[in-house]
């Protein structure tokens, strides 16, 4: 919660004046039954006319006086809590953004959506009311109650032994409810989980025909949120009646006391009129107050949601070396890229993805990773850009050590295409210049080209043709060429091809590797489960189970390796 009031103290002015302005209406409210009373006791007792008009036209200036200030008050507290959301919102994409793959897998991706958009929204109404009401609110009751000193003590006791009850009633429900919206959060994460892998999988879904299926289990978190919400709000809106309850039991009180101090002549008419009035301002304020605090409620739960991701400290340091990447590219043993004996773990307790595992690769070199499906291919080559931390052992790259070296430095110098191609909405143009934004027209065509990309994107409009969300408009193998083509076209030391031709027909992958084979003084690994893309490489790491079982040529590990003999004869006849 500190972290996101901290950011009011960009809008220090705006903070201040809001509940300034408030207070100021609130006093202008606090003079209305003084000058009702005076209509009453002066104006209609003597049957004067004009000293009732112009006491009216007191009670118009006095409202429009504070219409002016309330919508004063009002824009300088949106303007705080629209900014105040805004910042938070962009200082928690920013920190999510530098969570590396580790932190985002654990805290989860509907999670973090529904921390960015509902609770972010919570916090700024949370903000904004508070700003207009946290003290306006009080100040009325309280200066209610003074006021209705000033013009009677026997009555106004009444008000002290009210107000303390309604206090205490207000606090406990607060207090009880704070841990019953931030389970309604959570339940919130659970639906957003639902909607976005049904959404995601939709064809899957209807493949399978899972409709029923998982239409009950939406239904099933659906309904448990909406239980939960229920809950929360039944408990929440007790307020409401209980305070009704004591506040007209007090008027109650406070009408016959107030009959019988008219009776003896201890008050006017007006006056007794302006003690009820303060009790009806007191209730209207109390009932805000109350809501309010449901709304500060739900608020606080938000904020703390926020304030765990916040709160996340990502595991690698990328912190900015000494000695720039560009300055050093080999360590001091000569080798490009080094694994030291390195194991990893996901997450602590679980078994080793990857265990173990030792080679150095050099300038230039092609290397092909293969093995059967959950073996750690993609593990390995993950380890290299930092996506994940080695649990155990030491990646060294470009001559840094991964776990120390400025991230964001070492990735400008590597080239990554995953194995799910993802494509931004945008055009072809948009999408290429993610790999290199001072990229030429010309260069895109050419990496196009080498891709085998051209083709389809010249028939499609070139490089202005329009790419859809996830790159929708193209199929599998097309979305494949166009993530090369953007790797390509940052011109990386490194290019890392994570099982991304698996759409591709054989000639076409052919054709890629042949053009990626021309390009001097690359560093290539190509992940694959297809031992034709890999056979030609300079080395082979073969992963069985996590560990490398075979680390050589196509003619070495042919002749010691069991697990790639396998494989390449699996997929091709021995002659």
């Amino acid at each position: 919660m500190k972290k996101v009031l901290s950011l009011l103290k960009n809008y220090k002015k705006e903070a201040f004046l809001a509940p300034f302005f408030k207070l100021v209406e609130a006093v202008f409210e606090l003079f209305v039954p003084l000058v009702m009373a005076d209509i009453i006791d002066v104006g209609i007792s003597a049957s004067d006319t004009s000293y009732i008009v112009n006491k009216g036209l007191v009670l118009v200036l006095l409202a429009a006086a504070g219409l002016t200030v309330a919508i004063t008050a009002q824009f300088f507290a949106a303007k705080a809590a629209v900014g105040v959301s805004g910042t938070l919102r962009k200082k928690l994409f920013d920190h999510i953004m530098g969570l590396e793959a580790r932190e985002v897998d654990k805290a989860g991706t509907s999670t973090l959506i529904t921390r960015m958009t509902s609770d972010v929204n919570q916090v700024q109404t949370g903000i904004n009311m508070s700003l207009r009401l946290l003290l306006r609110s009080p100040i009325i009751v309280f200066g209610a109650m003074i006021m209705a000193f000033t013009i009677d003590v026997p009555s106004a006791i009444i008000f002290c032994i009210a107000v303390p009850i309604l206090a205490v009633i207000v606090i406990g429900i607060t207090r009880f409810s704070i841990p019953m919206f931030a389970g309604v959060q959570k339940l919130l994460d659970k639906v957003m989980l639902s909607s976005r892998e049904n959404l995601t999988g939709v064809r899957v879904i209807r493949a399978f025909n899972l409709q029923d299926d998982e239409k009950n289990s939406f239904y099933e978190k659906n309904n448990a949120l909406k239980t939960k919400q229920i809950k929360a709000s039944d408990f929440t809106a007790l307020t409401n009646p209980i305070t009704f309850i004591i506040v007209n039991v007090a008027v109650m009180f406070l009408i016959h006391k107030g009959a019988l101090r008219v009776n003896i002549g201890a008050i006017t008419q007006g006056q007794a009129v302006a003690i009820l009035n303060y009790m009806s301002q007191i209730l209207v304020e109390l009932l805000k107050l109350t809501n309010l605090i449901v709304t500060i409620t739900k608020s606080i739960a938000s904020a703390g949601r926020v304030s765990d991701v916040l709160d996340i400290e990502t595991s690698t340091s990328a912190k900015e070396s000494d000695v720039t990447v560009e300055e050093n590219k080999t360590d001091a043993t000569g080798d490009f890229i080094r694994f030291d004996q390195v194991s990893l773990k996901y997450t602590e307790g679980s078994d080793d993805a990857l265990s173990d595992i030792s080679f150095t690769v050099n300038k230039g070199m092609t290397v092909g990773v293969i093995g059967g499906t959950g073996s750690g291919k993609s593990s390995l080559v993950n380890l290299i850009p930092g996506m994940y931390e080695a649990s155990e052992g030491t990646v060294v790259v470009r001559g840094e050590d991964v776990k120390t070296c400025d991230r964001i430095k070492l990735r400008d110098h590597l080239g990554v295409v995953p194995q799910k191609a993802v494509l931004f909405k945008g055009t072809i143009r948009s999408n290429m210049q993610i790999g290199n934004e001072e990229a030429t027209d010309d260069e895109m065509i050419e990496c196009l080209k080498k891709a085998q990309a051209y083709d389809f994107v010249s028939e499609k409009g070139g490089l202005d043709a329009e790419v859809l969300q996830n790159g929708k408009n193209f199929s599998g193998g097309q979305r494949q060429r166009l993530t090369i083509a953007r790797a390509l076209v940052r011109k990386p030391e490194i290019m890392i091809l994570d099982d991304s031709t698996s759409a591709l027909d054989f000639l076409t992958e052919k054709h890629i590797r042949e053009e990626i084979a021309k390009l001097e003084d690359m560093t290539v690994f190509i992940v694959s489960q297809r031992a034709s893309s890999v056979m030609n490489a300079d080395m082979i790491i073969v992963l069985d189970d996590g560990k490398a079982v075979g680390i050589g040529t196509h003619e070495e590990l042919l002749k010691s390796c069991e697990v790639y003999e396998e494989i390449y004869y699996s997929q091709f006849e021995r002659k």
